[in-house]
């Protein structure tokens, strides 16, 4: 699939960023438990995405061409307050902007997905962002909208993340997706025009995959952004916006083995 241009991805990035930044400076309790991550407070799941950028921004500033290890970003000081985190993250999130746009997206940097390149990073980190500000709104009680294009590439990049897992990792839960004659269809009800629409099938090696409208073993459908949040476990299937048609147990299990980590 196409993904959006470099520059699309580092201004998501900024955008984001901003947002999460919002979710902080709302007044929201940062000591409360986040549903979709419950080892973590609010403040922990700030904490952690923004390690994150700047494991990332470490990586495409220097050029990294082998994994750094994580304690060589620091975390940030200070007083654990919304305003010093939020300061912290405003920051982090300038300094990744600043070394993707300089990097652009064909520099080489060390990944773990096969793809070497700053322009990996640009899109991981956009959906790093956009899927834990998900997390950080609903542990705040706030509503969520994404950009369509970006909820589209998200479900991309995780169907891509996925593939390249169960070609790589043998021993990784992902491996039992396989099995012949089974198959997926996620249908996003607000935009078929724009080719929202996925067809997933589980073979006996891996998984193949490609948009379109197809009939499978099960479909998951709803707006788009639903259908995104559900694919990446945010959101449960059984919620009023999204409708599953078919074996449940297949998408269930798809859901539970669906990981990278």
């Amino acid at each position: 699939m196409t993904q959006l241009a470099h520059d699309r991805y580092c201004d998501e990035i900024a955008h984001q960023v901003g947002l999460l930044r919002d979710v902080l400076t709302s007044g929201a309790d940062l000591s409360v438990t986040v549903p979709t991550c419950p080892e973590w407070s609010l403040e922990q799941l700030v904490r952690h995405t923004g390690g994150a950028l700047r494991w990332v921004e470490l990586m495409v500033r220097t050029r990294a061409q082998e994994e750094l290890p994580e304690d060589r970003v620091p975390l940030g000081e200070g007083p654990e307050d919304a305003g010093a985190l939020d300061a912290w993250l405003a920051e982090t999130g300038e300094m990744l902007v600043a070394a993707l746009r300089e990097a652009g997206p064909d520099a080489r940097v060390w990944s773990w997905a096969g793809v070497p390149t700053a322009g990996f990073w640009a899109r991981r980190m956009t959906h790093e962002l956009t899927i834990h500000r998900a997390d950080a709104t609903l542990a705040a009680g706030q509503p969520y909208s994404v950009d369509a294009d970006v909820a589209a590439d998200a479900v991309d990049e995780w169907l891509q993340i996925v593939e390249f897992v169960m070609r790589t990792r043998p021993h990784d839960e992902a491996t039992q997706l396989r099995g012949p004659g089974r198959s997926i269809h996620l249908h996003a009800t607000d935009g078929t025009s724009e080719g929202w629409e996925w067809m997933i099938e589980l073979t006996e090696d891996v998984i193949v995959w490609r948009r379109g409208h197809e009939k499978a073993t099960v479909a998951l459908r709803g707006p788009l952004t639903a259908v995104m949040l559900a694919f990446y476990r945010r959101l449960p299937l059984d919620s009023p916006e999204l409708e599953v048609l078919g074996e449940r147990e297949l998408l269930e299990f798809w859901l539970q083995r669906a990981t990278f980590g």
